[in-house]
């Protein structure tokens, strides 16, 4: 370095650069055909978010009309979970086999059917039929639509599109808990069945809006179809190279000649699925190995830490809280949808500039402080319920909403954005399935034993539960979870196969692209 000499108030040397060769490359603006696609995909979502948020203020009068027990209406709330792993578990294969979007239409049109059964349900039996074919209709949407966004994004923008399915679960929610209330204005006997039914509308328009799309340029590959995936690829990258990156990384997982430009061509038939689930579950490298631990994992503590239970039994806790009036409640249950909603925007945004893990680590930390205090005011309410404390009921309250903003800001959109980023090529479909069957069937199992558990082992103590298992869910995260921000989807198998050791991985990784990318000679010396 000390023999270098200005001269001329340049630079010297065998390699000279302009100045502006140097300037920090512009960031790159968002591309607005990507957000489009995501959004309209992702807004299939927004059926499951309705759903739960409108059965929470439902059964509250079907328990009335059709008089049921609480090990019923436990049933009732949960199924779901379990009927959409019927969904989730076939939608990787149709997906393969009729392409994304079509799946996404196929899946509306499953939940469409699914309302009209729930709105025109006479009993208990009719109404367990409505949801199971809503169920499957959620499975299918559950496991497809983070899929598709996070085929069509850009790296620079994935966690803020793939953070799309959660928000519109999170808007669903809201808007189901605002339907609950005004449609409790009804007759008893109508009521139940007009916040059941009308979901089976926006389906409708789902479907048809969803045809606009573009097909995934990743299931055009794998189909042979390069000259479409190239002009899809084209409208939803930052720039022809990056488009021209991505394609290449795209042929090179499918098996397909990177010097190959034909529009198509002959697909390698271990791309067409065959074998994906011996890979998958019965001879996975390390790297899919890791990358199946990760996945199921991140979607089993995202709903066994409780949020399923907060968000389906809010007016219980409510109750259990001190507030008895049920149109109270119900206005309380919306208090926790809205701010669920406003946090789950503030992460879509946040997604890509901090990165998953800093989001992930202390949004679970923060919710394991919610839940403890949550519990202590449960259980100091249950001791003292000869009189009432005021303290108490307002500490509930606060945790119960800062429980689902600190979910909201992390694990709940980043459960969707991580599994659905990080499996191979051949592996996604049936991959993404297999983590939204774990999701579902945790949701399910926890609420249909949640009244019962409450009852076994207290309200307050079912908070402690969730707060050991959030606490199990933080040590996992930081100790297996590498970060995935800003590397492309082909990546992801450099990433993973190290398990514990994936951060010696991640500096290996960064030294080799600082060799391959960084050095600029300097009049003999080295600028990194």
């Amino acid at each position: 370095m000390d023999d270098r000499k200005p001269e001329n108030n340049g630079v010297s040397g065998q390699s000279q650069l302009p100045i502006p060769a140097f300037d920090p490359p512009e960031k790159p603006k968002r591309n607005k055909f990507a957000i489009l696609c995501a959004v309209l995909a992702s807004a299939t979502t927004i059926l499951l978010g309705y759903d739960v948020g409108v059965m929470t203020g439902a059964v509250i009068y079907i328990k009335e009309d059709l008089k049921i027990s609480d090990v019923q209406i436990e049933i009732l709330v949960g199924i779901l979970g379990i009927y959409s792993l019927f969904g989730s578990a076939a939608a990787g294969r149709t997906s393969d086999w009729i392409g994304r979007r079509y799946t996404i239409v196929f899946s509306a049109g499953i939940f469409f059917a699914g309302a009209i059964l729930m709105g025109f349900a006479t009993n208990y039996a009719f109404l367990m039929v409505g949801r199971f074919v809503a169920g499957i209709g959620v499975g299918y949407a559950l496991m497809i639509a983070p899929v598709y966004t996070a085929e069509v994004s850009p790296a620079s923008s994935r966690g803020f599109l793939t953070s799309f399915p959660e928000v519109f679960i999170n808007m669903g929610i809201l808007l189901g808990y605002v339907s609950s209330y005004v449609f409790s204005k009804l007759p008893r006997h109508l009521g139940w069945r007009f916040m059941l039914g009308i979901g089976a509308i926006p389906s409708i328009f789902l479907a048809l809006i969803v045809l606009a799309m573009p097909e995934s340029p990743r299931w055009l590959v794998m189909q042979g179809r390069l000259g479409e995936a190239k002009q899809v690829l084209d409208k939803t990258s930052d720039s022809k190279e990056e488009a021209q990156l991505r394609l290449a990384d795209i042929k090179e997982a499918a098996g397909i000649p990177e010097n190959c430009e034909d529009d198509i061509v002959q697909v390698p038939q271990r791309s067409h699925g065959e074998g994906v689930w011996k890979e998958l579950l019965l001879y996975p490298t390390p790297s899919v190995r890791h990358v199946l631990i990760a996945a199921t994992g991140i979607q089993f503590f995202q709903q066994s830490s409780g949020i399923a239970a907060v968000v389906l039994y809010s007016p219980r806790i409510f109750e259990k809280a001190g507030i008895t009036k049920n149109t109270d409640k119900l206005l309380a249950t919306i208090a926790v949808g809205t701010t669920k909603t406003l946090f789950i925007l503030v992460a879509t945004f946040l997604l890509d500039k901090i990165g998953r893990r800093p989001l992930l680590l202390s949004s679970v930390a923060g919710m394991i402080v919610s839940l403890v205090g949550l519990g202590t005011g449960l259980t100091v309410i249950d001791h003292h319920s000869d009189h009432k404390l005021t303290w108490a009921i307002a500490l509930c309250i606060f945790t119960i909403l800062s429980f689902v903003s600190f979910f909201s800001i992390g694990l709940g959109p980043i459960a969707w954005v991580y599994s659905s980023e990080i499996f191979p090529l051949r592996l996604r479909a049936q991959g993404s399935s297999l983590a939204v069957a774990v999701n579902t069937v945790t949701s399910g199992v926890l609420s249909m034993t949640f009244i019962s558990l409450y009852k076994t082992i207290t309200i307050g103590g079912t908070c402690f539960l969730f707060a050991g298992i959030a606490s199990v869910a933080w040590v996992f995260f930081y100790t297996l979870l590498p970060e995935t921000q800003g590397r492309t989807l082909e990546e992801m198998n450099k990433i993973f196969g190290s398990f514990f050791k994936w951060r010696a991985t991640m500096i290996e990784l960064k030294k080799n692209e600082a060799q391959g990318n960084g050095e600029i000679t300097l009049s003999g010396g080295a600028v990194n």
